[in-house]
Protein backbone atom coordinates (compact mmCIF):
# COMPACT_ATOMS: atom_id res chain seq x y z
CA UNK A 1 0.00 0.00 0.00
CA UNK A 2 1.45 3.41 -0.88
CA UNK A 3 2.77 5.85 1.97
CA UNK A 4 3.36 9.08 0.70
CA UNK A 5 0.55 10.48 0.23
CA UNK A 6 -0.80 13.57 2.40
CA UNK A 7 -3.99 14.83 4.04
CA UNK A 8 -6.94 12.65 3.26
CA UNK A 9 -9.78 14.99 2.98
CA UNK A 10 -11.92 11.89 3.64
CA UNK A 11 -10.28 11.61 6.94
CA UNK A 12 -10.33 15.26 8.28
CA UNK A 13 -13.80 15.05 6.96
CA UNK A 14 -14.76 12.11 9.67
CA UNK A 15 -12.42 14.23 12.61
CA UNK A 16 -14.31 17.56 12.05
CA UNK A 17 -17.85 16.02 11.66
CA UNK A 18 -18.47 17.79 7.82
CA UNK A 19 -18.70 16.60 4.83
CA UNK A 20 -15.79 16.15 2.46
CA UNK A 21 -17.72 19.05 0.13
CA UNK A 22 -17.24 21.47 3.42
CA UNK A 23 -13.42 21.43 3.39
CA UNK A 24 -12.15 24.17 1.34
CA UNK A 25 -8.64 21.61 -0.25
CA UNK A 26 -5.60 23.59 -0.73
CA UNK A 27 -3.59 20.38 -0.79
CA UNK A 28 -4.77 18.92 -4.64
CA UNK A 29 -2.59 20.33 -7.48
CA UNK A 30 -6.20 20.84 -9.95
CA UNK A 31 -7.10 23.90 -12.17
CA UNK A 32 -8.80 26.63 -9.73
CA UNK A 33 -11.00 26.90 -13.40
CA UNK A 34 -11.42 23.57 -13.91
CA UNK A 35 -13.66 21.01 -15.30
CA UNK A 36 -13.67 23.08 -18.94
CA UNK A 37 -16.87 24.05 -19.27
CA UNK A 38 -18.75 21.82 -21.51
CA UNK A 39 -16.93 18.44 -20.22
CA UNK A 40 -19.92 17.36 -17.28
CA UNK A 41 -22.43 18.07 -19.38
CA UNK A 42 -20.72 16.05 -22.27
CA UNK A 43 -20.37 13.11 -19.71
CA UNK A 44 -23.78 12.94 -18.25
CA UNK A 45 -24.95 12.43 -21.54
CA UNK A 46 -22.54 9.54 -21.65
CA UNK A 47 -23.60 7.88 -18.60
CA UNK A 48 -25.40 4.97 -20.14
CA UNK A 49 -21.57 3.90 -21.67
CA UNK A 50 -21.33 2.17 -17.94
CA UNK A 51 -23.67 -0.41 -18.99
CA UNK A 52 -21.06 -1.84 -21.37
CA UNK A 53 -17.76 -2.58 -21.14
CA UNK A 54 -15.04 -0.06 -22.82
CA UNK A 55 -12.27 -0.03 -25.26
CA UNK A 56 -10.13 -2.79 -24.04
CA UNK A 57 -6.80 -1.08 -24.42
CA UNK A 58 -8.02 2.29 -25.05
CA UNK A 59 -7.02 2.34 -28.68
CA UNK A 60 -9.48 4.97 -29.86
CA UNK A 61 -8.28 7.59 -27.42
CA UNK A 62 -4.87 6.74 -27.91
CA UNK A 63 -4.97 7.48 -31.25
CA UNK A 64 -7.00 11.10 -30.40
CA UNK A 65 -4.49 11.99 -27.85
CA UNK A 66 -1.41 11.19 -30.37
CA UNK A 67 -2.99 12.98 -33.47
CA UNK A 68 -3.86 15.98 -30.83
CA UNK A 69 0.17 16.11 -29.58
CA UNK A 70 1.81 15.64 -32.96
CA UNK A 71 3.00 11.89 -31.95
CA UNK A 72 2.66 8.05 -33.70
CA UNK A 73 0.23 5.89 -32.33
CA UNK A 74 2.40 3.60 -31.42
CA UNK A 75 4.12 6.08 -29.54
CA UNK A 76 1.80 6.52 -26.90
CA UNK A 77 -0.18 4.43 -24.32
CA UNK A 78 -3.09 5.13 -22.17
CA UNK A 79 -2.96 3.95 -18.20
CA UNK A 80 -5.43 4.79 -15.56
CA UNK A 81 -4.21 7.72 -14.06
CA UNK A 82 0.06 8.59 -14.37
CA UNK A 83 0.21 6.80 -11.17
CA UNK A 84 -0.82 3.98 -12.55
CA UNK A 85 1.83 3.86 -15.11
CA UNK A 86 4.06 4.41 -12.31
CA UNK A 87 3.90 1.78 -10.71
CA UNK A 88 4.01 -0.33 -13.87
CA UNK A 89 7.17 1.03 -15.44
CA UNK A 90 10.26 -0.46 -12.95
CA UNK A 91 8.96 -3.82 -13.53
CA UNK A 92 7.70 -3.79 -16.80
CA UNK A 93 11.39 -2.33 -18.14
CA UNK A 94 13.13 -4.32 -16.10
CA UNK A 95 14.77 -2.00 -14.45
CA UNK A 96 17.54 -2.83 -11.64
CA UNK A 97 19.10 1.01 -10.05
CA UNK A 98 17.08 4.17 -10.75
CA UNK A 99 18.29 7.52 -10.01
CA UNK A 100 15.41 9.82 -8.66
CA UNK A 101 15.72 13.82 -8.37
CA UNK A 102 14.20 15.20 -5.45
CA UNK A 103 12.66 16.54 -3.17
CA UNK A 104 9.58 15.03 -5.19
CA UNK A 105 6.46 13.28 -5.64
CA UNK A 106 6.80 10.06 -3.24
CA UNK A 107 5.38 7.86 -5.35
CA UNK A 108 8.42 7.28 -7.33
CA UNK A 109 10.31 5.46 -4.33
CA UNK A 110 6.79 3.47 -3.62
CA UNK A 111 6.78 2.58 -7.45
CA UNK A 112 10.39 1.04 -6.95
CA UNK A 113 9.72 -0.62 -3.62
CA UNK A 114 6.67 -2.14 -4.69
CA UNK A 115 8.82 -3.71 -7.95
CA UNK A 116 11.84 -4.77 -5.58
CA UNK A 117 14.16 -2.33 -7.45
CA UNK A 118 17.25 -0.46 -6.01
CA UNK A 119 16.98 2.95 -6.00
CA UNK A 120 18.61 6.63 -4.35
CA UNK A 121 17.54 9.81 -4.12
CA UNK A 122 19.34 13.04 -4.95
CA UNK A 123 18.51 15.58 -2.99
CA UNK A 124 18.50 19.52 -4.03
CA UNK A 125 17.26 22.12 -1.14
CA UNK A 126 16.18 25.54 -0.46
CA UNK A 127 19.87 27.32 -1.02
CA UNK A 128 20.07 26.37 -4.65
CA UNK A 129 16.18 27.43 -5.25
CA UNK A 130 15.75 23.40 -5.75
CA UNK A 131 17.56 23.74 -8.54
CA UNK A 132 19.66 20.28 -9.67
CA UNK A 133 23.65 21.22 -10.73
CA UNK A 134 23.33 19.14 -13.55
CA UNK A 135 27.49 19.35 -14.06
CA UNK A 136 27.41 17.28 -10.98
CA UNK A 137 24.58 15.08 -11.45
CA UNK A 138 26.73 13.68 -14.30
CA UNK A 139 28.75 12.21 -11.56
CA UNK A 140 25.69 10.33 -9.88
CA UNK A 141 24.08 8.21 -12.99
CA UNK A 142 26.99 5.14 -12.38
CA UNK A 143 25.46 2.48 -12.39
CA UNK A 144 21.80 3.95 -13.00
CA UNK A 145 19.74 2.39 -15.90
CA UNK A 146 17.15 4.76 -15.02
CA UNK A 147 16.36 8.21 -14.15
CA UNK A 148 12.81 10.17 -12.95
CA UNK A 149 12.72 13.33 -12.88
CA UNK A 150 9.36 15.23 -12.10
CA UNK A 151 9.22 18.37 -14.46
CA UNK A 152 7.88 20.88 -13.32
CA UNK A 153 8.76 19.33 -10.28
CA UNK A 154 6.08 18.48 -7.02
CA UNK A 155 5.98 19.80 -4.59
CA UNK A 156 9.01 22.99 -5.57
CA UNK A 157 7.22 23.90 -8.54
CA UNK A 158 10.81 24.07 -10.41
CA UNK A 159 10.98 23.94 -14.84
CA UNK A 160 14.18 22.52 -15.80
CA UNK A 161 14.50 23.93 -19.14
CA UNK A 162 14.07 21.37 -21.91
CA UNK A 163 17.46 21.99 -23.27
CA UNK A 164 18.85 21.04 -20.16
CA UNK A 165 17.33 18.09 -20.00
CA UNK A 166 17.81 16.91 -23.65
CA UNK A 167 21.59 16.79 -23.72
CA UNK A 168 21.93 15.40 -20.40
CA UNK A 169 19.75 12.26 -22.25
CA UNK A 170 22.10 12.63 -24.81
CA UNK A 171 24.83 12.15 -23.40
CA UNK A 172 23.75 8.60 -22.26
CA UNK A 173 21.61 6.96 -24.99
CA UNK A 174 22.20 3.86 -22.26
CA UNK A 175 19.96 5.08 -19.31
CA UNK A 176 16.27 5.48 -19.56
CA UNK A 177 15.05 9.15 -18.27
CA UNK A 178 11.63 9.14 -17.24
CA UNK A 179 9.73 12.67 -17.48
CA UNK A 180 7.17 13.17 -15.62
CA UNK A 181 4.89 15.99 -17.48
CA UNK A 182 1.79 16.50 -15.12
CA UNK A 183 2.26 19.57 -14.31
CA UNK A 184 3.61 20.48 -17.75
CA UNK A 185 0.27 22.28 -19.22
CA UNK A 186 0.49 24.51 -16.59
CA UNK A 187 3.64 25.99 -17.73
CA UNK A 188 3.45 29.58 -20.28
CA UNK A 189 4.34 27.95 -23.86
CA UNK A 190 3.82 24.09 -22.81
CA UNK A 191 4.79 22.64 -26.50
CA UNK A 192 7.94 24.46 -26.21
CA UNK A 193 8.99 22.92 -22.69
CA UNK A 194 7.96 19.16 -23.17
CA UNK A 195 9.69 16.50 -24.37
CA UNK A 196 6.83 14.72 -25.69
CA UNK A 197 8.57 15.18 -29.65
CA UNK A 198 11.96 15.17 -28.63
CA UNK A 199 12.23 11.28 -30.50
CA UNK A 200 14.80 10.50 -28.27
CA UNK A 201 14.71 6.47 -28.12
CA UNK A 202 15.47 6.87 -24.09
CA UNK A 203 12.97 9.37 -23.15
CA UNK A 204 9.27 7.94 -21.74
CA UNK A 205 6.89 10.81 -20.92
CA UNK A 206 4.47 10.93 -18.86
CA UNK A 207 1.20 12.77 -19.33
CA UNK A 208 -1.78 13.57 -17.05
CA UNK A 209 -5.11 14.84 -17.71
CA UNK A 210 -6.09 14.69 -14.34
CA UNK A 211 -4.54 18.29 -12.78
CA UNK A 212 -5.19 20.67 -15.97
CA UNK A 213 -8.78 19.46 -16.65
CA UNK A 214 -9.48 18.83 -12.42
CA UNK A 215 -10.76 15.24 -13.56
CA UNK A 216 -8.56 13.50 -10.96
CA UNK A 217 -11.72 11.00 -10.12
CA UNK A 218 -11.60 9.71 -13.36
CA UNK A 219 -7.92 8.46 -13.48
CA UNK A 220 -6.72 9.20 -17.03
CA UNK A 221 -3.16 9.49 -18.01
CA UNK A 222 -0.62 8.39 -20.83
CA UNK A 223 3.13 7.45 -21.72
CA UNK A 224 5.16 8.27 -24.87
CA UNK A 225 8.10 6.56 -25.39
CA UNK A 226 9.70 4.06 -28.39
CA UNK A 227 7.12 1.59 -29.92
CA UNK A 228 9.72 -0.87 -28.10
CA UNK A 229 8.90 0.82 -24.67
CA UNK A 230 5.26 1.10 -25.48
CA UNK A 231 5.69 -2.84 -26.49
CA UNK A 232 6.89 -3.45 -23.27
CA UNK A 233 4.74 -1.16 -21.10
CA UNK A 234 1.91 -2.86 -22.54
CA UNK A 235 2.14 -6.24 -21.41
CA UNK A 236 1.41 -5.09 -18.08
CA UNK A 237 -1.66 -3.30 -18.72
CA UNK A 238 -4.75 -5.29 -17.67
CA UNK A 239 -7.77 -4.99 -20.04
CA UNK A 240 -10.02 -2.58 -19.76
CA UNK A 241 -7.60 0.11 -17.57
CA UNK A 242 -9.70 3.13 -18.92
CA UNK A 243 -12.92 3.40 -17.89
CA UNK A 244 -15.53 4.06 -19.93
CA UNK A 245 -16.61 7.89 -18.59
CA UNK A 246 -12.70 8.75 -18.79
CA UNK A 247 -12.75 7.29 -22.21
CA UNK A 248 -15.58 9.45 -23.47
CA UNK A 249 -13.96 12.42 -21.56
CA UNK A 250 -10.60 11.99 -23.53
CA UNK A 251 -12.83 12.12 -26.74
CA UNK A 252 -14.38 15.37 -26.03
CA UNK A 253 -11.30 16.65 -24.94
CA UNK A 254 -9.04 15.75 -28.24
CA UNK A 255 -11.85 16.66 -30.32
CA UNK A 256 -12.85 20.20 -28.82
CA UNK A 257 -10.36 22.75 -29.98
CA UNK A 258 -10.02 25.91 -29.97
CA UNK A 259 -11.69 25.88 -26.89
CA UNK A 260 -9.07 23.47 -25.25
CA UNK A 261 -6.43 25.74 -25.87
CA UNK A 262 -8.24 28.83 -24.91
CA UNK A 263 -8.77 26.88 -21.70
CA UNK A 264 -5.24 26.00 -20.90
CA UNK A 265 -4.11 29.19 -22.03
CA UNK A 266 -6.73 31.19 -19.68
CA UNK A 267 -5.96 28.94 -16.81
CA UNK A 268 -2.15 29.63 -17.59
CA UNK A 269 -2.44 33.82 -17.56
CA UNK A 270 -5.13 33.33 -14.25
CA UNK A 271 -2.48 30.73 -12.37
CA UNK A 272 0.73 33.95 -13.66
CA UNK A 273 -1.63 36.35 -11.72
CA UNK A 274 -2.86 34.50 -8.75
CA UNK A 275 0.73 33.00 -8.26
CA UNK A 276 2.08 36.70 -8.35
CA UNK A 277 -0.50 38.01 -5.80
CA UNK A 278 -0.12 35.41 -3.26
CA UNK A 279 3.74 35.85 -3.31
CA UNK A 280 3.44 39.72 -2.79
CA UNK A 281 0.88 39.63 -0.20
CA UNK A 282 3.10 37.08 1.97
CA UNK A 283 6.44 38.65 1.10
CA UNK A 284 6.87 40.42 4.35
CA UNK A 285 5.10 37.89 6.48
CA UNK A 286 7.15 36.90 9.75
CA UNK A 287 9.06 33.65 9.35
CA UNK A 288 7.69 32.75 6.06
CA UNK A 289 9.44 32.17 2.84
CA UNK A 290 7.29 31.23 -0.47
CA UNK A 291 9.46 29.50 -3.14
CA UNK A 292 8.96 30.69 -6.83
CA UNK A 293 6.46 28.24 -9.29
CA UNK A 294 5.36 27.65 -12.42
CA UNK A 295 2.75 25.37 -11.58
CA UNK A 296 -0.75 25.34 -10.03
CA UNK A 297 1.20 25.62 -6.24
CA UNK A 298 3.34 26.86 -4.79
CA UNK A 299 5.96 25.33 -1.82
CA UNK A 300 6.30 27.26 1.87
CA UNK A 301 8.80 27.36 4.87
CA UNK A 302 8.31 28.17 7.91
CA UNK A 303 11.10 29.31 10.66
CA UNK A 304 9.77 29.42 13.45
CA UNK A 305 6.74 26.80 13.28
CA UNK A 306 6.07 22.84 11.89
CA UNK A 307 3.81 22.59 9.29
CA UNK A 308 1.64 20.39 11.55
CA UNK A 309 0.98 22.99 13.66
CA UNK A 310 0.11 25.91 10.53
CA UNK A 311 -2.23 22.52 9.07
CA UNK A 312 -3.61 22.13 11.88
CA UNK A 313 -4.35 26.10 12.59
CA UNK A 314 -6.27 26.26 8.96
CA UNK A 315 -8.33 23.09 9.30
CA UNK A 316 -10.08 24.18 12.43
CA UNK A 317 -11.37 26.84 9.43
CA UNK A 318 -11.55 23.78 7.04
CA UNK A 319 -8.99 24.99 4.91
CA UNK A 320 -6.87 21.59 3.76
CA UNK A 321 -2.96 22.20 2.65
CA UNK A 322 -0.44 19.72 2.14
CA UNK A 323 2.24 19.32 5.43
CA UNK A 324 5.42 18.15 3.09
CA UNK A 325 7.22 16.83 5.90
CA UNK A 326 7.17 13.02 4.75
CA UNK A 327 8.47 14.72 1.22
CA UNK A 328 11.93 12.73 1.15
CA UNK A 329 14.60 16.19 1.73
CA UNK A 330 11.90 18.20 3.17
CA UNK A 331 12.11 19.00 6.99
CA UNK A 332 8.74 19.23 9.23
CA UNK A 333 9.00 23.05 8.24
CA UNK A 334 7.95 22.42 5.11
CA UNK A 335 4.06 23.23 3.24
CA UNK A 336 2.26 23.17 -0.23
CA UNK A 337 -0.98 25.29 -1.19
CA UNK A 338 -2.62 25.13 -4.58
CA UNK A 339 -3.79 28.13 -5.68
CA UNK A 340 -7.81 28.54 -6.33
CA UNK A 341 -9.60 31.72 -7.16
CA UNK A 342 -8.73 35.19 -6.50
CA UNK A 343 -10.87 35.55 -3.27
CA UNK A 344 -9.86 32.26 -2.14
CA UNK A 345 -6.19 33.24 -2.18
CA UNK A 346 -6.58 36.40 -0.37
CA UNK A 347 -8.52 34.71 2.09
CA UNK A 348 -5.61 31.88 2.46
CA UNK A 349 -2.77 34.63 2.31
CA UNK A 350 -4.85 36.61 5.31
CA UNK A 351 -4.60 33.51 7.27
CA UNK A 352 -0.96 32.67 7.10
CA UNK A 353 -0.42 35.90 7.68
CA UNK A 354 -2.40 35.94 11.28
CA UNK A 355 -0.47 32.40 12.50
CA UNK A 356 3.14 33.75 11.42
CA UNK A 357 1.96 36.83 13.76
CA UNK A 358 -0.09 35.38 16.37
CA UNK A 359 1.10 32.31 17.24
CA UNK A 360 3.72 32.18 19.57
CA UNK A 361 6.88 31.00 18.59
CA UNK A 362 8.43 27.76 20.71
Amino acid sequence: MIHGHGGNIFDNARQLGCNPADILDMSSNVNPLGPMPGLIHHLALQLEQITALPETDAGGITRLFSDRHGVTTEKALAGNGTTQLIYILPGALKLRQILILGPTYADYEDACRMNGVSYRCEYTDASHGFRHDFNQLETKLEHCDAVIICNPNNPTGVLIPRETIMMLCQKHPDILFIVDESYMPFVPEPTAQSLMTCNLPNVIILNSMSKIFRIPGLRIGFVIASPAIITSIARYMLPWSVNALAQAAVAYLMTHDPEVTAFIRETQNVLSAERQFVMDSLQSAFGLTLFPSVTSFILGELKHHIAAELAGYLLNDRILIRNCANFGGLSERYFRISLKTHAVNAMLADRLRKFCTETPVP
